[in-house]
């Protein structure tokens, strides 16, 4: 039996077992070994309900009574009494109604581990795990390890399948070089996934989740340094700088660069001059002027003949790209073109031909842009905003568009932690924007109860008769039975009705077609709406200077990066801004949520976020969930920095991947994954 060996060969596999592991995607028993547990219940601390004290419990009792009823849409509660020799206690499920059939009926023991805190006037066990006592290996009342239940597949299945091929485990092959291993201390990997299948103490879970922690990390960093090792030896287009050309751009503008932006652009510029393209992340907060550093660069490279397009993920941001860019780049006499869906006929055929010719400079578009129709006559820089939003595959089709690879500048209104930007996106050099305009107030942000809403409504009135407009923003475009959320349909139909029948309300959302949302965000654009209803497709980039009040239904629900995100479309002028985060219910906000009631700062509550969320909720789980982290998170800056150190010093010894087949495997998919040339 090896690791490729297919598990209906494992025996005491029956084809059902086999079936159900299969669906989880578990085939072989290398697939099962590497099917590492998310969580470990600590059963060694077993404790009588009658010497409960409040905090982290585990408890062997039975279930004596269980009842699941519907509280509010979106809402089952599941309670239970629980009973051991000593005393009863209740336990309380949110959501979890298979909980009746697990335990009810049953007079068998469970192992039940909670929490055992005072709600609601009482002591209860609130959302515990719960183990059949008779079901759990032969170390019984031990450190119990809990796997993710795709499909439906249960712990128990994994582990009797796991104690059948716990030999195997002590001849697993080490992944990473020994110098390595030794140099940080780490465990074996057989004894790192042995300590996680079959742990004694939750100090070896701790030292095994390190070891595997960091080896996730170094293949990761590994990639990217060689990605950008292999980006070095690239030719590109040298795009010389001209301070004439330069100054004359920065003279012309209506306001003064700040010093981040001043900085961010000397870095492209600098890049430009090099022989190799330019690999370079743009990140900045909202509102911090991304597009003016995009269109100076695009003024520099159009001086030196050199064509320049620019890809956003929705008609209404590559709209709003051209608008700003003719503006800053027209009088200079450099032409732009916009290239999406809308543009049909005739008009498309003339700017594909205007752009195969050299006749516009600067192309602005969506994923049109990569349409095998459109050939350009000198592309020597590229920009993708919101580029994480974008796969690997269709950045690869626009850079293809030129005879050497242009010059590359990834750009993002979402402040990326610097974890992720070491990990991620590693093989970028970054420039940073960390100032607003001078003339930009602080949001003010408040959290607030629904039964507050008569007095926001108040404030809307006053900001619209003083000639402002408002956002209110709803996730949902529906009704849904299950949930009560307020969907955008429901509440723009209400406001319209009700409390705003003498305001002008528009409606935009994800289903509308490209050209509706087009024109509604030009109608709001235009002050045809004193109120615009939507969803968080306004999410990014949409600039109306005159909005100045928002309010955002059922905060509590979104990460603290989108709300941010949603935030920064009020506040884009010298007017005072308000941003009012809607409680669903009348509840103690979360310390999440206070955290961005009482800060502005972009790039913290990015780390905020990514540490209670993850990267994947908040980048999209397209492309950071194929990172394939099991153990390691993207928060964890110390070992990421040590996992960095690791990998600079085995690429400059010489990089042998060789001899560790895994290791070359898995970097040379993380190379594919993240590389942009």
């Amino acid at each position: 039996m090896n690791l490729l060996t297919n598990l209906e060969q494992v025996k005491g596999v029956g084809p059902k077992t086999a079936e159900q592991l299969r669906v989880a995607g578990l085939q072989t028993v290398g697939d099962v070994l590497l099917f590492l547990p998310r969580r470990h219940e600590d059963f060694t601390g077993v404790v009588p309900i009658v010497s409960l004290q409040p905090g982290k419990v585990t408890i062997k009792a039975r279930c004596e009574q269980i009842t699941t009823r519907m509280v509010r849409r979106g809402l089952r509660l599941t309670t239970a009494v629980l009973a051991d020799d000593t005393g009863k206690l209740n336990a309380v499920w949110f959501n979890q109604p298979y909980r009746t059939q697990q335990l009810g009926g049953s007079r068998d023991e469970f192992y039940f581990s909670g929490e055992f805190e005072y709600n609601y006037g009482k002591y209860q066990l609130t959302n515990p795990s719960a183990e059949l006592a008779k079901e759990l290996p032969v170390q019984a009342e031990r450190l119990l390890p809990v796997y993710r239940s795709i499909h439906g597949l249960k712990s128990q299945v994994v582990r009797k399948v796991l104690e059948t091929l716990r030999p195997l485990i002590s001849v697993l092959p080490e992944t990473l070089p020994p110098e390595i291993v030794a140099t940080e201390k780490l465990m074996s990997r057989s004894g790192a996934i042995m300590a996680m299948h079959f742990p004694k103490t939750l100090e070896e879970v701790t030292k095994a989740r390190e070891r595997l922690a960091f080896e996730e990390l170094f293949e990761l960093l590994v990639a990217s340094q060689l990605n950008k090792q292999e980006n070095a030896k690239l030719k590109g287009w040298p795009i010389p700088f001209n301070k004439g050309v330069v100054k004359a751009f920065v003279e012309q503008l209506p306001f003064a660069l700040t010093g981040a932006q001043r900085r961010a652009a000397w870095d492209i510029l600098q890049d430009f001059e090099k022989g190799v393209p330019m690999n370079r992340l743009l990140q900045g907060d909202v509102g911090s002027g991304k597009t003016v550093v995009a269109g100076l660069a695009a003024r520099q490279a159009a001086h030196a003949g050199f064509q320049s397009a620019i890809m956003a993920p929705t008609e209404i941001l590559a709209t709003q790209h051209a608008e700003t860019l003719q503006q800053l780049l027209v009088p200079f006499g450099v032409s732009v073109g916009l290239l999406t869906s809308s543009v049909k006929g005739a008009a498309r055929r003339e700017l594909y031909e205007q752009i195969a010719n050299g006749g516009v400079d600067v192309v602005v578009g969506t994923h049109a842009l990569i349409q095998q129709a459109v050939t350009f006559h000198k592309l020597g820089f590229v920009v993708i905003d919101e580029q994480h939003r974008f796969g690997v595959d269709q950045r690869q089709k626009l850079l293809d568009k030129s005879q050497h690879l242009p010059h590359l500048l990834a750009m993002t209104a979402t402040p990326i932690p610097r974890s992720l930007a070491l990990t991620v996106y590693g093989e970028l050099d970054v420039s940073i924007l960390n100032e607003k305009p001078a003339n930009r107030l602080p949001i003010a942000t408040k959290i607030v109860s629904p039964v507050s809403a008569a007095t926001i409504y108040e404030q809307v009135d006053h900001e619209i008769t003083k000639g402002r407009q408002v956002y209110v923003i709803c996730s949902l475009i529906d009704d849904n039975p299950d949930n009560d959320i307020k969907s955008v349909q429901a509440e723009y139909k209400r406001l319209k009705n009700t409390v705003f029948g003498h305001r002008s309300i528009g409606l935009l959302h994800g289903k509308m077609k490209p050209s509706e949302k087009d024109q509604t965000m030009r109608d709001f654009k235009d002050k045809k709406y004193d109120i615009l209803v939507s969803t968080t497709v306004v999410e990014v980039g949409v600039d109306v200077p005159n909005a100045t009040l928002m309010i955002i239904e059922n905060a509590d629900r979104f990460g603290l990066s989108q709300l941010h995100q949603l935030r920064g479309r009020v506040g884009r002028s010298e007017f005072q801004s308000y941003c009012y985060l809607m409680m669903s219910t009348t509840n103690k906000p979360s310390e999440r949520l206070r955290e961005i009631e009482k800060s502005n700062d972009g790039f913290y509550l990015a780390e905020v976020d990514m540490e209670l969320r993850g990267p994947g909720e908040i980048y999209g789980k397209a492309q950071h969930g194929a990172l394939n982290l099991q153990i390691a998170t993207l928060a964890d800056i110390q070992l990421i920095a040590r996992a960095q150190r690791a990998a600079t010093t085995f690429i400059k010894n010489g990089n042998d991947l060789v001899q560790y087949t895994q290791l070359r495997e898995q970097v040379q998919y993380y190379q594919r994954l993240t590389t942009l040339n």
